[in-house]
């Protein structure tokens, strides 16, 4: 008891010394604190956006496809059209748009899928430099992880095989759903859902503030865009033209994977270098051969990705490499591939965001 009097005595006579150290003290506690609070609040929100993303998603979705097409509303009510008929009408668009590429894309979709057999033994033919390290990473597997020798192999049932189709397809169908309704009626009700929204903040500069971030967004993300849809649908066409002169079969359909894939920097391009190569080996009797049309659409996606994009977006819409993958990565991981094409456009929305309510400092750094 001693021992504990003269240790609370000394630490009242270091208080009484020196006031500013308990000042810092509680400084550095204010502001743990303050991290804490906002760490909490950022796990909270992504496993918000994790677990309700069935809903989260397509909403999401029919937001920013809704902004993008706000401006064409806007124009056709100054003409004396009704924003209701113009939202049905570019929903029907966007309707019809997405039932031709997939019928476009059905018949040479399912030709490939049922030479998938032959498919894969050609390449495997093909890639038999691979053989060697492939056997040897087997062999390393068996060591660290053997396989059980009583294992009973069963034979799946029909039902067993339909159960996951009906599974993916029901939400599937259920958020097509709700995307279009979302979108019909966002697009109708854009400017009263902009003034309700602007009503929950009180003061003037507040409410000017978020309409000026919610116009910027508009005319950011309609550029954007449209400038990038020309450049893939050219990209496409390229891509068809090239795909026709290498002999592939259905060329059309490699025009619309790489305008489609494009939508999504870097990870887009991978994909479509990869199914180039892959058809290439199935198309060409060697593997230097099958090289050469990966190769070429790897040389038009970096003039496309490095020179005409960002030539053509200008310096306001160039967004910064690392912050596009990272923006993928986070996406993606939460919301798969449908996330990866909305990286993008939620980024924008996000950097128009933080430039309103943290003005860029104008002065210039040394160095």
């Amino acid at each position: 008891m001693e021992f504990l009097r003269a240790r609370r005595e000394q630490a009242d006579a270091l208080s009484v010394k020196d006031p500013e150290s308990l000042e810092s003290i509680d400084d550095i506690w204010s502001s743990a604190a303050q991290f804490a609070t906002v760490g909490i609040f950022v796990i909270l929100l992504g496993a918000c956006l994790y677990f309700c993303r069935p809903v989260l998603m397509p909403v999401t979705a029919a937001m920013i496809v809704g902004t993008t097409f706000a401006p064409i509303v806007k124009a056709m009510t100054r003409r004396g059209i009704s924003p209701w008929v113009t939202a049905i009408l570019l929903a029907a668009a966007v309707l019809t748009l997405v039932g031709s590429a997939l019928t476009w894309l059905a018949q040479p979709i399912s030709e490939w899928m049922a030479k998938a057999p032959e498919i894969g033994a050609t390449i495997k033919q093909k890639l038999y430099v691979l053989d060697r390290p492939l056997a040897a990473l087997r062999e390393l597997q068996d060591t660290l992880l053997p396989s059980s020798g009583n294992q009973v192999a069963v034979e799946p049932s029909q039902l067993g095989l339909v159960a996951p189709v009906i599974t993916f397809i029901t939400p599937a169908v259920m958020q097509l759903t709700l995307f279009f309704v979302i979108l019909i009626f966002f697009l109708a009700t854009q400017m009263d859902f902009r003034r309700y929204m602007a009503s929950f903040f009180a003061s003037r500069d507040a409410k000017l503030r978020f309409i000026r971030i919610t116009n910027d967004t508009e005319d950011d993300l309609a550029a954007y865009v449209a400038i990038v849809t020309v450049i893939n649908f050219g990209l496409g066409v390229v891509v068809a033209i090239g795909a026709w002169l290498f002999g592939f079969p259905s060329p059309l359909l490699f025009g619309i994977l790489a305008m489609v894939l494009n939508y999504i920097p870097y990870i887009g391009a991978g994909c479509m270098t990869i199914i180039l190569l892959g058809v290439g080996l199935v198309s060409f009797p060697s593997l230097g051969y099958a090289l050469v049309p990966p190769a070429a659409f790897v040389a038009l996606a970096t003039v496309e990705g490095q020179f005409i994009t960002p030539t053509v977006l200008g310096r306001r819409l160039t967004l910064n490499p690392l912050a596009v993958l990272l923006s993928l990565a986070f996406w993606a991981w939460l919301w798969g591939p449908m996330g990866a094409f909305l990286a993008v456009p939620l980024m924008i929305v996000g950097l128009v965001t933080l430039h309103h309510l943290f003005p860029p400092d104008q002065s210039k750094l040394p160095g």
